[in-house]
């Protein structure tokens, strides 16, 4: 693998059959301040769920893994607490800023079987079949060719090792008492994402999109949590819409005006502590991949 900085102390990364052919950014959500911010704050959101995916594929001491798309934190403290000093973990990012603020997460932590490379989730330049769990959380739902970094995962995947992915659908999000600014918000952020080539409900699609990259024992569970009065997963919708705000206005969907009303009439019916939220459908699937001529 080809690092752009020292590795951590006591540990060799995996090693890379090329260098990281990095295809451009396509990140629906794009990389400024407010969604590495999202980002961080996902990654506390979405801790005890996440646990539970990496339950389901048994990662366990002495093993590898890497987080695809880790942003500035992902899952690597997880997975770092898994696999033990005798394991490796890697995190993956395309953004340089996310890969800097990753890195010194990991250091901060003192996480020394951690090592953090910038590259791309759809070809990330590291060599075939390198680790046991290959995990991605909301990297699917934000490109526009899920099935191509579906294929890189497996390609990463040793054979008898696992693929886990954990992707929202828009599908179901129910807000109570109903309020009309819900039915603008979602359009006006799903019509963003789907411009961006991306998928909003792609958490339905994921047993299937699975099962054609090549695994097999794919298991998938859906959740649909209420996000109660002071649960910063409350706002998620409304948080995203002002990520994507300037695509939104750029493109003619909404005006600044438009947003400024959206936002604050969503965050007042929110604000209500007898509001019941359920920002949307959350799937977490598991795939395995298949031993040699198995």
């Amino acid at each position: 693998m080809k690092v752009k900085h020292a590795p951590v102390a006591g540990r060799r990364p995996p090693e890379s059959h090329g260098s990281a052919a990095l295809l451009g950014p396509v990140y629906a959500l794009g990389s400024d301040e407010a969604e590495r911010e999202r980002l961080g704050r996902q990654s506390v959101e979405l801790r005890d769920r996440s646990a539970r995916l990496l339950d389901r594929v048994a990662l366990g001491p002495g093993q590898t893994a890497i987080d695809l798309g880790c942003g500035p934190r992902g899952v690597i403290d997880l997975l770092s607490e898994r696999v033990g000093p005798r394991g490796q973990v890697v995190g993956l990012d395309l953004d340089p800023t996310n890969v800097a603020l990753a890195r010194s997460y990991v250091n901060d932590r003192g996480l020394a079987n951690v090592t953090v490379v910038e590259g791309d989730a759809r070809r990330s330049g590291l060599a075939d079949a390198t680790f046991d769990v290959v995990h991605a959380r909301t990297v699917l739902v934000n490109v526009p060719d899920p099935a191509a970094v579906l294929t890189e995962m497996v390609r990463l995947t040793r054979p008898g090792g696992w693929v886990a992915v954990m992707e929202p659908d828009l599908g179901l999000t129910l807000f109570h008492p109903p309020h009309p600014v819900w039915d603008r918000v979602l359009e006006t952020f799903v019509k963003v994402i789907q411009a961006e080539g991306a998928d909003p409900f792609v958490g339905r699609r994921l047993p299937h999109l699975l099962r054609d990259a090549g695994l097999t024992q794919v298991e998938v569970e859906s959740r649909a949590d209420v996000a109660p009065s002071g649960d910063s997963r409350r706002t998620v919708l409304v948080d995203l819409l002002r990520v994507v705000r300037a695509k939104a206005v750029a493109s003619g969907i909404a005006s600044d005006a438009e947003l400024d009303d959206l936002d604050r009439a969503a965050r007042r019916h929110l604000a209500d502590p007898d509001t019941l939220a359920v920002p949307h459908l959350l799937f977490l699937a598991w795939g395995r991949k298949p031993m040699a001529g198995g």
